[in-house]
């Protein structure tokens, strides 16, 4: 056998097995729950309420109403029911999948956090938050139905984010922070088989199904500016921009029972033509765009007791126009460089998100000097628009949350509790194709008529946090 051919086969074939619809990041993957104190009242008007040093995060510039140094930290755990109601796929040939529904495919996740800010002198305050941003994760059973299109998805981030607040002494301030991410996926499914041709000397085999584990990981950086601004002692406002990014999650793609075609010019049996079951373990990589957000907010008190607040997010998640997979032929020489830093795109999945916006009010009631109760409400629109798949079903949905807040006095501490629910609009229809891009470059297609997967999903969820802050 020609072994050079042999080898190319192969290692763009198992690249290509991954051509599937792979929206790792259907739905969204920006997380929510950054501060029990700012999910009490759903985030609304986060940016222009700085209660403590998770202002980090929502907006820099509100540092400088913070004095001295303080520290806040804690947790919230996220749990996302989804289960399909129905659910039926077809293989290659264009038979029925056999297996069940997928059971439930998310699981609890916790998400930790830490925010210091420290004053400088009047004018000049620093600091730094860590913070998981986005997150997604989603684990079918084995037998499931559509499992040639998902099985397990995984996507984490981690924040490490320095920011440096500045102010004029006459209630206007601006802030500066620096998101260093450090993001890790995994995407596994399993492979259909049943559209090849198998031969062996001795006689035909049919090898069953395939396995594909993809994981990769990279570094990334986005930027925020922020303003606040004091408009006198019952009203502020607050604005703060983000920067968008894209890295580029490289890694292997490891490949059990994968069936290859044997190229032309292949001397020795099973002969031309002819697929072979292969293990391998490729280099892959896999580019996420991460989206450009701009927030507004407003908090406003209307009697010494009661405070109102509302803000607005718009994410530009456009610019996730398409999931693509590249991948590298060691045995070959660079002949072209391709947008994704490697010389061969494999895959082409669209994904056309639409930009979205996130609308927040809530309420804060000072019932004693100790205590204080929150309320909040969020629209949330989900940026999946014509390709929903299997990978996450999202919909829009409804967050509503409650918050109790106790402040020991005199001491410095603060202790935060959050709870929340997400209701959604829809029940996520979802309809899983492979696809190519045309030969004009622009235009996805489908490549197998026969293969497919359809389901409509059950959604919801709930979120529960707990935030421990000290002034010192």
């Amino acid at each position: 056998m020609n072994s050079k051919l042999l080898t190319r086969a192969i290692r763009l074939a198992t690249l290509a097995a991954v051509a599937a619809p792979v929206s790792v990041f259907a739905g969204g993957f920006s997380l929510n729950e950054q501060s029990a104190s700012a999910m009490g009242v759903a985030n609304a008007g986060a940016v222009a309420n700085p209660e403590n040093a998770t202002t980090v995060f929502f907006n820099p510039a509100g540092m400088s109403q913070l004095k001295g140094t303080n520290l806040s930290f804690g947790a919230a755990v996220l749990d996302i029911d989804a289960e399909a109601k129905s659910a039926r796929g077809t293989n290659q040939l264009g038979q029925p999948i056999s297996g069940g529904r997928g059971g439930d495919i998310a699981d609890m996740a916790v998400l930790p956090n830490l925010y210091l800010t420290h004053e400088i002198n009047e004018s000049i305050d620093v600091g730094f938050g860590i913070h998981a941003p986005y997150g997604l994760a989603a684990d079918y059973d084995d037998d499931f139905v559509g499992r040639f299109f998902a099985d397990e998805t995984e996507l984490t981030a981690l924040s490490f984010t320095p920011a440096i607040s500045v102010n004029n002494g006459q209630g206007l301030s601006m802030g500066l922070g620096l998101n260093v991410l450090y993001v890790e996926g995994k995407l596994t499914k399993f492979l259909d088989n049943s559209g090849r041709n198998f031969g062996a000397p001795n006689g035909s085999f049919a090898p069953g199904e395939g396995y594909v584990d993809i994981e990769g990981d990279d570094i990334g950086v986005t930027f925020q500016v922020g303003f606040l601004y004091e408009l006198n002692d019952r009203t502020q406002f607050g604005l703060k921009a983000q920067t968008g990014t894209e890295v580029d999650l490289k890694g292997d793609a490891k490949f059990s029972n994968l069936a290859v075609v044997t190229p032309a010019g292949t001397p020795m049996p099973p002969g031309p033509g002819v697929s072979v079951p292969l293990n391998s373990t490729e280099p892959a990589k896999v580019p996420l765009a991460i989206p450009e957000s701009i927030t507004a907010g407003v908090r406003h008190r209307l009697t010494d007791d009661v405070t109102v607040l509302a803000g607005a997010t718009y994410s530009r998640w456009s610019r996730f126009e398409s999931l693509d997979i590249y991948g590298t032929d060691s045995s070959q020489p660079v002949t072209s460089q391709s947008p994704g830093g490697m010389p061969d795109q494999l895959t082409h999945t669209p994904e056309e998100w639409r930009n979205t916006w996130q609308l927040n009010v809530g309420g804060i009631w000072q019932a004693t000097p100790a205590w204080a109760l929150k309320a909040g409400y969020a629209w949330d629109e989900s940026p999946v628009d014509q390709y929903v798949t299997a990978r996450i079903p999202s919909s829009d949905r409804h967050w509503l949350t409650l918050g109790a807040q106790w402040n020991s006095g005199q001491s410095g501490w603060t202790v935060d509790a959050a709870v929340g629910t997400l209701l959604f609009t829809d029940d996520p229809q979802v309809s899983d194709k492979s696809y190519e891009l045309t030969s004009a470059g622009t235009i996805p297609k489908a490549t197998d008529p026969n293969s497919s997967y359809e389901g409509e999903y059950e959604l919801e969820a709930w979120s529960a946090a707990v935030q421990i802050s000290k002034a010192f």
